[in-house]
């Protein structure tokens, strides 16, 4: 299975491969540029080496690049919207530059206008952003959220018809990226049995399974259906660490990437949701090997 974390490449792109593997993970996310940032360079070549170098050595794929906080395609025309497709444009160009597999990115908040206008303007923003780029490697994957006031992405249904719209006049793959933290706070209650069973049945009948490769795992602050954003260490929200047995071993979702965005609220909070991750990982195996 593939346990990652997300990881910082402060001082040098290489950084985030080398903690990324101190911690135990064999996956992890970055950020290709600051996260609360309208410019960004692109590495080096030596710092690119040096980079899959590494991610070559320890085995860590695939690599996440997740885009930056400030970017809203689904804000009406305006600045905002132009820096925002500008913006994702250059998360895509630096993502194909060092390798990623994957980019995630939220589709932002339709404040002020129509639902339907939301989706549309996204839509039309990835469009724009990745004209004239093609990859065979690299992959748009949109990301679920708590679905809090006007931003997009709390159902599945929304999310799929942004896909449906833009696939096939953009040059790279659409995917998507599914944050179990998000899942709970827009009302899918992956906490439970039942409530993760009917959680993959639209996963699999909106999105089709095989068009999300990458799982955030994160566990909530707050309960079923509140609609806030806060994640919370392994185990210590409303998923628990029941649940996320049941994520990792539920046979669809077993080859997915599962990365942390966990808060680090005391020293060694990192390795620790990584190791419980990997943990479950065992544990399970171990009882279904007993049972056979």
């Amino acid at each position: 299975m593939r346990i990652g974390i997300h990881t910082s490449k402060s001082g040098a792109l290489e950084n985030a491969a080398l903690k990324a593997h101190e911690l135990g993970a064999n996956t992890f996310q970055i950020f290709s540029a600051s996260p609360r940032s309208w410019r960004a360079g692109t590495p080096g070549i030596d710092d690119i080496r040096k980079f899959d170098h590494l991610r070559t050595k320890h085995d860590l794929a695939p690599l996440v690049v997740h885009a930056n906080y400030l970017i809203n395609l689904a804000s009406a025309p305006g600045g905002i919207r132009t820096q925002s497709i500008l913006s994702f444009r250059g998360e895509l160009e630096r993502s194909m530059a060092i390798g990623a597999d994957y980019v995630v990115v939220h589709p932002g908040s339709y404040k002020g206008r129509t639902l339907e206008e939301g989706i549309y303007d996204v839509a039309a923003a990835l469009v724009e952003a990745a004209r004239g780029l093609e990859s065979g490697r690299t992959c748009i994957l949109i990301e679920n959220t708590a679905g809090a006031g006007s931003h997009l992405g709390g159902r599945f249904e929304e999310l799929a018809v942004i896909r449906e719209l833009a696939r096939n006049q953009v040059g790279l793959p659409i995917g998507f990226c599914i944050d179990t933290c998000h899942c709970l706070a827009s009302g899918y209650d992956v906490s439970t049995t039942g409530g993760l069973l009917e959680a993959v049945r639209h996963l699999e009948v909106l999105l089709g399974l095989e068009n999300v490769p990458v799982i955030h795992a994160n566990d909530s602050k707050f309960g079923l259906g509140s609609h806030v954003d806060r994640h919370a260490n392994i185990g210590e929200g409303y998923i628990g660490v029941d649940g996320f047995r049941r994520i990792l071993t539920h046979p669809k979702l077993r080859r997915k990437a599962f990365i942390l965005e966990t808060p680090v609220d005391e020293p060694g909070d990192d390795r620790r949701n990584v190791e419980t991750l990997k943990s479950l990982c065992r544990k399970s195996s171990t009882t279904r090997k007993r049972s056979s």
